[in-house]
């Protein structure tokens, strides 16, 4: 009898279909309509997504896309496609590979109709987030457990957890970046993570007494802070550092692509570049950790404004380290991280 394949669902967020008003409109609306996403009262989210972000933010959104939009399409999407294509040459034929994106197309639904299709044992689920985040990792596993669980025979799950420190995923963003790291010679790197709101940092907290409750909090992972988004992004920070030979006066943490007037994880990264020029940096260098392919985030945020801003500022030059994409360092971690996710238990 020959064994049935095992199914592996990658999962990025998502991206507009084009950088049309209308497609970036409902992305927008799909994705900020995530009650984990905008984590207020329905009322209140249906007001402010209607009345406040709706009518304005598609058509500066469109503009930005349009800036980033590549031949074949979308960078994040044509970024995952490329891993997915990767990671199921690295695995072979025991394994049927599938990409969703958890807002837009390809969609989670579509992707998990063809796993089942092609009757896989089970499926190992990778959300592709290093850091953890109720918001995105979260979410993305909520609307899979919904559709998997609607089915008649609902099949097993396996669930790659958050790699914010695993191996194989800094051994290839430290590949990606040492060259640029040689080259270019910054006198200041900085690791920008997208941010989230403070309170869901505050309700990760398994105990309520200890996320952002000191200076320290995010110093290690412990017991109290194991699903915060912020703990993990330092953690991830603290393995590139020690990777590249990076001094404590050499690097920094912050945060980008806030949204609203409701106070996020701090610092932010438009606001640390002024202290960075007044300090007397010269050569920024900017690695995006929470990213694992490049997007509207890195590619226009810190590489086209950021770089501006910078430059405005004094600085002599802004770099913007590409992130995984489909770099082969990351194909294989992927695929170790399915391979080792999908190994039979001992005990």
């Amino acid at each position: 009898m020959t064994a049935r394949p095992i199914g592996v669902l990658l999962i990025n967020l998502g991206t507009p279909d084009s950088p049309s008003v209308g497609d970036v409109r409902r992305y927008l609306r799909e994705f900020l309509s995530d009650p984990r996403v905008i984590d207020i009262n329905p009322m209140g989210r249906w007001l402010l997504l209607n009345l406040i972000i709706l009518p304005f933010r598609p058509a500066k959104s469109a503009e930005a896309y349009q800036q980033i939009w590549g031949p074949e399409g979308s960078p994040l999407l044509s970024h995952s496609v490329h891993l997915t294509d990767g990671v199921r040459a690295a695995l072979g034929a025991p394994y049927v590979v599938e990409l969703a994106m958890r807002y837009g197309n390809p969609s989670i639904p579509s992707a998990i109709q063809k796993l089942i299709a092609a009757d896989v044992e089970r499926i190992v689920v990778v959300p592709l987030f290093p850091q953890y985040s109720s918001a995105a990792t979260g979410s993305a596993l909520d609307r899979v457990y919904d559709l998997t669980g609607g089915e008649w025979n609902v099949p097993p799950l396996d669930v790659v957890p958050a790699f914010y420190d695993h191996p194989g995923f800094i051994d290839a963003f430290y590949a990606v970046a040492q060259p640029h790291l040689v080259e270019f010679k910054p006198d200041y790197v900085l690791f920008s993570y997208h941010g989230v709101p403070e309170r869901q940092v505050e309700k990760s907290d398994t105990t309520g007494t200890h996320c952002l409750k000191s200076p320290t909090c995010c110093d290690q992972i412990i017991p109290a802070n194991r699903y915060c988004y912020r703990a993990h992004c330092y953690a991830t920070t603290r393995a590139l550092v020690g990777r590249m030979g990076l001094g404590p006066e050499a690097h920094g943490v912050s945060f980008q692509s806030r949204l609203g007037r409701t106070p996020w994880i701090k610092p932010y990264t438009d606001e640390l570049l002024p202290v960075l020029a007044k300090q007397g940096k010269k050569r920024l260098m900017v690695l995006c950790p929470a990213f694992v392919a490049d997007c509207l985030e890195t590619i226009e945020e810190i590489g086209m404004r950021a770089k501006e801003q910078w430059r405005e500022l004094g600085g002599e030059d802004l770099l913007l380290v590409p992130s995984l994409n489909a770099e082969p360092p990351w194909i294989e971690a992927v695929a170790g991280m399915v391979r080792t996710q999908a190994a039979p238990a001992t005990i």
